[in-house]
């Protein structure tokens, strides 16, 4: 193999190798496999959490049988456990989708007819749902968390991320880069920028837009080092861009003031100049799979996962040789862990539920006195104090298992979750910002989850770091309303503020939830006036100010 540049920053790493874990389970690949083969395409989306927000009649009346029918073909192939893994992610230590993007997946029917595409979510760290589209690509307004709308990206030209009948050609297109391509990467990677430019067959003027007078000046060879860009793939790839009427004219945003603009020349060739960012806003992105690298290939590279670990799709493509793959392994059901306790090694473990620990009745009884009278505990009994108010440190082992769980949770594995539980994982740990299960609901299907952990005796009033009950969570981090309805069912209270004083109708107000109405209304008829006074003058100003725009 020749050399490479690496795919990613080294920090960026750990990050890929949790995502590749955790975002998209085994038994969703799995489940919505099956259903994709029975021809079920909406049961493989509701598998892959994907919310489905049209219907094929409708396309038919509005667009005509043909075009309904080229939709129906598509979707007869849609993989979106397969779109799920290869969508854009977060990173700086997250390991979330990246949030509100629209992904152009294809057109039919001309400048008139409508457009597949998804949109991601809304919040970073909120419910990791996404949603297909099919009706004409309209501009998107500003989302109710407070983001810009939604940045487009075509991968149109990119059928192998989400087209099951393509999914061979990854390696190919996109795989380890073999002859004059491999060339192309050892140029890069013995840093001669122009020399590989000219080999991609790009004519690159490196000459970098003027800084304004309180900005420092930009090394434009620096710009190529982190991430690297994929040289060899450039110019293939943007043509498919092209013919597949994504755009003429594309751009790489290196950071927030400059950007590589590519422009086809002839049929064979790119012509590239660095611009400013008054420029850029006219220029479309050009979509992350073409100038860069696939992490798997850099994960299999540095021994962070194994091939069998990928995407059968993916690992089947990349390498071939590897045999079958099995997907990401499933919840780490956990083992003793060694605790130092008055002097000797204990083992603590989740099992039956609660945390256990090899002390008596009687001693645990004395140490909750102590500490329900201000004494400080220790050992088991300070490790079982953080597991269920994750105030403090636990040691290595347990961290690991705390991590694995929460992970499960933020990327809505609800029978990951389920697993873990069954194992006698105890349902009252708590995370370092103090959240627990129930503050994490609206991440999981609260059907399966919230009677199991009403029947653990969990506190439906319990705060979080933020001061936020698991209803305050649910409206705060984008639940449904049947989860609120659902916690408003079980007795959860109503007159509650959090720890900036918001109350629910304000958080509901804050965040445009007008699908939370009937709650704001019930609060405000039976507790007017709850909530911090600044809160109402701060949106009658912002309000108009939208209102105004």
């Amino acid at each position: 193999m020749s050399p490479q540049p690496a795919a990613f920053p080294p920090e960026d790493g750990p990050a890929w190798q949790r995502i590749r874990r955790y975002a998209v389970p085994a038994w969703m690949i799995e489940q919505a496999t099956a259903h994709r083969l029975a021809g079920d395409w909406r049961a493989a989306c509701a598998t892959a959490a994907v919310d489905v927000g049209f219907d094929l009649p409708g396309i038919a009346s509005r667009h005509g049988a043909a075009v309904a029918e080229a939709v129906a073909d598509d979707l007869r192939h849609f993989a979106p456990d397969l779109l799920r893994w290869h969508l854009p992610r977060v990173l700086g230590g997250r390991t979330t989708i990246a949030p509100d993007l629209r992904i152009v997946l294809a057109s039919y029917g001309g400048a008139d007819g409508p457009t597949l595409s998804v949109t991601t979510p809304p919040m970073i760290e909120g419910p990791q749902r996404l949603r297909l589209h099919c009706a004409q690509l309209l501009p998107v307004k500003s989302n109710r968390y407070g983001g810009g709308g939604s940045c487009s990206e075509s991968w149109a030209a990119a059928r192998p991320f989400w087209d099951a009948r393509c999914a061979p050609e990854l390696s190919a297109r996109l795989g380890e880069p073999t002859g004059p391509a491999a060339r192309i990467v050892q140029l890069q990677a013995a840093g001669d920028t122009d020399a590989a430019y000219a080999a991609a067959g790009i004519e690159c003027d490196l000459t970098v837009p003027a800084p304004e007078r309180h900005e420092r000046p930009v090394d434009p060879r620096a710009l190529f080092a982190d991430p690297p860009i994929a040289l060899s793939r450039l110019v293939p790839e943007t043509r498919r861009l092209v013919a597949a009427g994504a755009g003429d004219r594309f751009r790489v945003a290196f950071d927030w003031r400059t950007s590589l603009l590519l422009e086809p020349e002839g049929s064979d060739r790119l012509r590239a100049r660095f611009i400013g960012r008054a420029e850029a806003r006219t220029v479309p992105v050009l979509p992350r799979y073409i100038w860069q690298r696939l992490p798997d290939l850099e994960l299999v590279r540095t021994g962070r996962i194994t091939p069998r670990e990928l995407h059968p799709l993916v690992s089947a493509a990349l390498f071939p040789a590897a045999g079958p793959a099995v997907g990401p392994p499933g919840p780490d059901t956990g083992r003793p862990v060694r605790v130092r306790c008055h002097g000797v090694w204990h083992e603590v473990r989740s099992r039956g539920g609660v945390l256990d620990v090899p002390h008596t009745p009687e001693e645990q009884r004395r140490e909750r006195a102590m500490r329900a009278f201000g004494g400080k505990v220790a050992g088991c009994f300070a490790v079982q104090q953080t597991w269920t108010t994750g105030e403090g440190r636990l040691p290595r082992a347990l961290r690991a298992q705390r991590r694995d769980l929460f992970l499960r949770v933020q990327h809505g594995d609800t029978p990951g979750v389920a697993a873990l539980l069954d194992a006698g994982v105890d349902p009252r740990v708590r995370d370092a910002r103090g959240r627990g299960l129930l503050h994490e609901l609206h991440l999981l299907d609260h059907e399966v989850l919230l009677p199991r952990l009403l029947a653990s005796g969990l506190d439906l009033e319990a705060r979080d770091r933020h001061g936020r009950t698991p209803l305050l969570s649910a409206v705060h981090g984008g639940g449904s309303p049947e989860l609120v309805r659902a916690l408003l069912a079980a007795g959860c209270r109503i007159d509650v503020v959090d720890g900036t004083e918001l109350s629910l109708s304000q958080e509901i107000r804050r965040y445009r939830r007008t699908d939370l109405d009937f709650l704001r209304e019930r609060v405000d008829a039976e507790h007017p006036g709850i909530g911090t006074g600044w809160f109402d003058e701060y949106m009658k100003h912002r309000e108009k100010d939208e209102d105004d725009a």
